[in-house]
């Protein structure tokens, strides 16, 4: 499927949402714990989306649509809430993506892209060569990611509960 900025952007809006319905008023068993080693909880992942609206997708297309090709991106730290999200509650978290996520969807419809402008060039500092597109269809994607991530991670607590219906709930693992 082509990108399609407006068809991504029904995405982008409505994962804040989608999170704060999924993750609001649970035990906190579901929100703390991840599913094995080097996993993420739901509370890690949320935090790693916070940071993502604060230093990643809008920086980044700021680069590319005044810069260019000219100046990498930023390194991009994937585990900064490690330590920003210290001390912070879940609805602390979801708080603050529903009004960062707002405020960068502003600034995104603000710059009012053109299909032209989607072709526009930028260098990733691991991956080289980008476009503006391939930068805003990889928000969506990554978005996605990271709400099955949390799916998987809350399913993840039944899995010897299940028993043998394992074999049918490939989320299980």
């Amino acid at each position: 499927m082509a990108f399609d900025l407006a068809r991504s952007r029904q995405i982008l809006e409505r994962t804040p949402a989608v999170l704060r319905a999924l993750l609001t008023d649970l035990d906190d068993t579901w929100i703390t714990t991840d599913y094995g080693p080097k996993t993420w909880s739901p509370f890690d992942v949320v935090g790693h989306l916070v940071h993502g609206e604060k230093a990643d997708w809008i920086d980044r297309a700021r680069i590319i649509l005044a810069e260019g090709p000219d100046r990498p991106f930023d390194p991009f730290d994937r585990f900064a809430q490690e330590r920003d999200s210290v001390g912070k509650t879940i609805d602390d978290l979801l708080q603050e993506l529903a009004t960062l996520r707002a405020e960068n969807l502003r600034t995104l419809d603000g710059f009012g892209l053109t299909t032209a402008d989607l072709d526009r060039p930028g260098t990733h500092p691991a991956l080289g060569p980008v476009t503006l597109g391939q930068l805003l269809a990889t928000w969506t994607a990554h978005d996605l990611h990271h709400i099955a991530q949390i799916c998987k991670c809350m399913a993840r607590h039944h899995t010897n509960a299940a028993g043998p219906w394992r074999a049918y709930v490939s989320i299980l693992g």
